[in-house]
C-alpha cells in the first residue's frame, strides 16, 4: 500500500527529474538521484520497481518515461478538478494561482456565503454554499480545499462527508481526523511558521555560542 513518505518522495523524484529534463539530460541513474535528494540509491530502487518504472544498470532510467509515469500514479495524466470552499484572501491567491495549470490542476469553482462575491464574473465562477452538494454530484468533484473561518469549519467539514469528496486540504485552524471515506491533509501556516521562527532562533543560538 502506498503510503505518505512514498508519495512525497515522488513528489522529490518529480522535481529533481523535471530541472534535469531542462537541461537536456535524458536518462538518469539511480546514484544521480540519491546523492541529490541525500537518500539511499536502494531505496530509490524500490520506489521505482514498486511503482512499475524500469531501467537498466548500464542505459540507466529515461526521463520522460519516468516523469509520465509518475504524473499517472499521481493522476495527473488527466486534469484534476478541484473546488475553493471559502473565499476569503486565502482562497482568492489560491483561485488566482497560475501554477496549478502546468500540474494538471484546475480550480472550476469557489463557494461562499457572501453575497457580494458570488457571481461568474472572474475567471473562476464563486457559487452561493447552498449549491455545493449539487455542483460536486453535477460535476464530479473528488478534491477540495477549505479555506473558510474557523467558527464554521467544522460544520462545513460535516456537509463534506454527505457528498462524493474524497480529499480536503484544510486551511482553517482546525485539525480535523481523516475517515474511511475522506482524506484530509491540515495545513496550519501558524504552526509553519512558528516551527521555522522557532528552529531559526535555535540556529541563532548556537551560532552565537561558538562566536
Amino acid at each position: 500500500m502506498t503510503n505518505k513518505g512514498q508519495i512525497l518522495r515522488l513528489l522529490n523524484y518529480k522535481n529533481l527529474l523535471k530541472h534535469l529534463q531542462t537541461l537536456g539530460f535524458k536518462k538518469v541513474f539511480s546514484d544521480n538521484i540519491s546523492d541529490t535528494l541525500e537518500i539511499s540509491s536502494s531505496l530509490v530502487r524500490k520506489d521505482f520497481g514498486n511503482f512499475g518504472i524500469t531501467g537498466n544498470r548500464k542505459g540507466g532510467y529515461d526521463i520522460d518515461s519516468i516523469l509520465a509515469k509518475i504524473d499517472e500514479i499521481l493522476g495527473k495524466d488527466e486534469i484534476q478538478k478541484v473546488i475553493v470552499i471559502g473565499v476569503g484572501r486565502i482562497g482568492e491567491a489560491l483561485m488566482s494561482y497560475q501554477g496549478f495549470a502546468k500540474e494538471g490542476i484546475q480550480i472550476v469553482a469557489g463557494f461562499d456565503t457572501d453575497t457580494k462575491k458570488i457571481g461568474n464574473t472572474g475567471p473562476v465562477p464563486v457559487y452561493p454554499i447552498d449549491k455545493l452538494n449539487d455542483y460536486i454530484n453535477d460535476n464530479n468533484i473528488r478534491i477540495c480545499i477549505l479555506t473558510v473561518p474557523q467558527m464554521v469549519a467544522k460544520h462545513t467539514v460535516d456537509l463534506l462527508q454527505t457528498t462524493s469528496i474524497g480529499g480536503i486540504l484544510n486551511f482553517t485552524p482546525i485539525k480535523f481526523q481523516s475517515t474511511a471515506d475522506i482524506t484530509i491533509n491540515n495545513i496550519n501556516i501558524v504552526h509553519e511558521l512558528e516551527n521555522l521562527i522557532y528552529v531559526v532562533n535555535k540556529q541563532k543560538e548556537k551560532h552565537n555560542e561558538k562566536v
